[in-house]
């Protein structure tokens, strides 16, 4: 499992449904589960209604689970979106 905590670009929260349906797309590309936590709320990284839900604001800190083959590559790519350094 690898586990990483993280802070959410304000320029990438303002793109708001277009920037969460990318996460998901990008989720989606990896076979390990991941896991999007923000504060008492959590929600699967791979579930667009899931993470809808979460609402991210620039400056959150989130923790990025994954578990499985590919947990490592899935995280990183995962922070590289989120905090804008693509």
């Amino acid at each position: 499992m690898t586990t990483r905590d993280m802070t959410v670009d304000a320029e990438k929260a303002r793109e708001g449904a277009g920037a969460v349906a990318m996460l998901v797309q990008i989720a989606g590309r990896f076979n390990s589960s991941i896991y999007i936590e923000n504060g008492t709320s959590r929600a699967n990284a791979k579930s667009i209604m899931g993470m809808m839900n979460m609402t991210l604001q620039g400056g959150d800190t989130i923790r990025v689970t994954a578990d499985g083959t590919d947990e490592r590559s899935a995280v990183a790519k995962i922070e590289e979106f989120v905090t804008n350094r693509a």
